[in-house]
């Protein structure tokens, strides 16, 4: 039996479209995105929460090299979720783009301004024979004189905003948690309870401090701030035993078949 290439040699070339309007290398780094560790964000009227599963390949690997949030700016960060030496050369574009703003203009970047750079860098590989598309997706999210704001950028160079995301492997548990737990009126530290929540939903293994990240931007300075072991550990001891979860799942669905 002979096989045709897959994709049915669309793929050969990032600029090539098939019959159906796919560009599949695109396809396949969205792929490479939902193979990845899950991130997510949340936006209330105090700031900004970003949580991320860093479960360590091995045991042996020190914690503190195993960044997945960076700081772009003192208002400003990033969680990303897929190949993480393709989200290391992103970043670095986004710092040097805040701080050509910031030199240029004599004030900070705004959150939208530094995603649609970045979204803008993205369809650029999507485009050009030779280079190939960045595997990666971010969520970029920051403070600014709008207020709190999330963005998400997508291989393909597309992005929206949300009030609250997730990307990577448990996006949809995280989705579907945040569809009904989601309120915009909570405060900063609710919001970090709920992040955690709809994290260990995802996560393969027991939530510890030492196997998540989280970053909070408080709108009152707006200033990026990165939680230690001692806070993780506190908010952690805040979150309802999982069974109990279940337990409340079904009541639920119980109630509504009632």
């Amino acid at each position: 039996m002979v096989f045709g290439p897959r994709g049915g040699g669309y793929d050969h070339a990032i600029t090539v479209f098939s019959p159906d309007g796919s560009l599949y290398q695109v396809s396949y780094a969205a792929e490479a995105v939902k193979k990845g560790s899950t991130a997510l964000g949340v936006k209330c009227k105090e700031g900004i929460v970003l949580a991320v599963d860093k479960s360590l390949p091995s045991n042996l690997v020190e914690s503190e090299s195993f960044e997945k949030i960076f700081q772009i700016d003192d208002h400003m960060a990033t969680a990303s979720s897929g190949i993480i030496a393709d989200a290391r050369v992103l970043v670095d574009k986004a710092r040097v783009q805040a701080q050509i703003h910031k030199l240029t203009y004599d004030e900070e970047i705004t959150v939208m301004a530094l995603t649609k750079s970045i979204g803008d860098l993205k369809q650029m590989h999507t485009q050009y024979g030779g280079l190939r598309p960045f595997g990666v997706s971010l969520i970029i999210a920051g403070v600014d004189s709008e207020g709190p704001q999330i963005f998400v950028t997508e291989p393909s160079g597309a992005f929206l905003e949300w009030k609250a995301t997730a990307i990577g492997a448990g996006k949809p548990q995280a989705m579907d948690l945040f569809e009904s737990e989601y309120d915009p009126d909570k405060t900063l530290d609710e919001s970090i309870v709920l992040s955690l929540k709809v994290l260990r939903s995802s996560m393969d293994e027991e939530m510890i401090a030492s196997n998540i990240e989280v970053v909070v931007i408080d709108s009152k300075d707006g200033k990026f701030k990165r939680l230690s072991m001692e806070e993780l550990d506190s908010f952690i001891s805040k979150l309802p035993p999982e069974e109990e979860e279940g337990e409340e799942d079904e009541e639920s669905s119980e109630e509504e078949e009632e």
